[in-house]
């Protein structure tokens, strides 16, 4: 893989990514000890995956800027590896749960509102976590997979692999695309143009939330299609050819850019973030700068 590239798409995930969810976990984490909702319990979880991701994304730097080569150890590869895709999965699977939340709250709004406990939130954070944690140690299986056979180049960090170790690796991933991936997608869709349908059937619902349910459908659907779907692609055609395609390294790079589109999903299904205090200064700023525009626009158009 054409290493300057990557690494520029690293850099620049990783600076945009860190400070807006380290704004986000310092919000929800100001709610959790204030009453939280179930939703709020739900996105610290998602922001706390991207910031684990954003924590190992330098590995991945380091290897971009070495030229797509590991001179460290195989062990510390394999580490890095295990909380890069952990997190990627641990992300796609909180979508579910949100998109859930927000869609039996609309069709059964006051029985759901008795059942909708944050305790249950946790729980199921905890299962999904769990989940994508036991698929993807499958990474330390296959790294230190023993085989006395092996030809394998030992500057390379988890990209080509035996005959022996894609037996094994290969249907997994497939695994991956159908539980991990499609599973989720299908429900989040599901969910979302139901709640879109509610939403508008309903005269009294304001402008407001209709344009924020279709906001949070458009960023989930966003991340699903357009950051994960690359990536779990290259699973499904790896299975099909039987072989672990060298292409598949360019699809990881969508699924960076997922830390830097979840702070909208915040924004959207959380009164809690699109309150904060940050939050409402950045838009105070970006509405006095549009204001200001306009004014010097109108002069201008005057001044001719």
């Amino acid at each position: 893989p054409d290493a300057p590239p990557i690494l520029a798409v690293y850099i620049l995930t990783f600076l945009i990514g860190l400070p807006a969810n380290l704004l986000a976990i310092c919000t929800f984490f100001k709610k959790l000890g204030n009453k939280p909702s179930p939703n709020d319990i739900l996105l610290f979880n998602l922001t706390a995956s991207d910031l684990v991701f954003l924590l190992f994304l330098p590995f991945k730097m380091y290897e971009a800027a070495a030229g797509m080569e590991w001179h460290l150890s195989q062990t510390l590869c394999s580490i890095a590896s295990y909380f890069f895709f952990t997190t990627i999965y641990t992300s796609s699977l909180l979508h579910m749960p949100i998109a859930i939340d927000r869609y039996l709250g609309l069709v059964f709004p006051i029985k759901y509102r008795l059942l909708r406990k944050p305790l249950y939130a946790a729980a199921g954070s905890i299962i999904i976590w769990l989940v994508s944690a036991a698929h993807c140690s499958i990474v330390f299986i296959t790294v230190h997979m023993p085989d006395p056979n092996a030809t394998l180049p030992k500057n390379v960090c988890y990209v080509q692999f035996t005959e022996q170790q894609k037996k094994i690796l290969l249907p997994v991933r497939f695994e991956f695309f159908v539980v991990l991936y499609m599973l989720p997608l299908l429900i989040c869709i599901f969910c979302y143009i139901n709640c879109i349908y509610i939403l508008y059937t309903r005269p009294r619902i304001t402008k407001e939330k209709k344009q924020r349910a279709i906001g949070m459908a458009l960023c989930t659907l966003t991340i699903f299609l357009l950051c994960f779907l690359p990536y779990n692609l290259s699973h499904l055609v790896g299975f099909s050819s039987n072989n672990s395609p060298l292409w598949r390294y360019y699809t990881l790079l969508p699924s960076t850019l997922n830390t830097c589109l979840d702070p909208f999903v915040f924004y959207f299904s959380s009164s809690t973030f699109r309150e904060s205090k940050t939050v409402s200064l950045l838009k105070k700023w970006c509405f006095a700068h549009k204001k200001t525009k306009k004014s010097e626009t109108e002069l201008v158009i005057v001044a001719k």
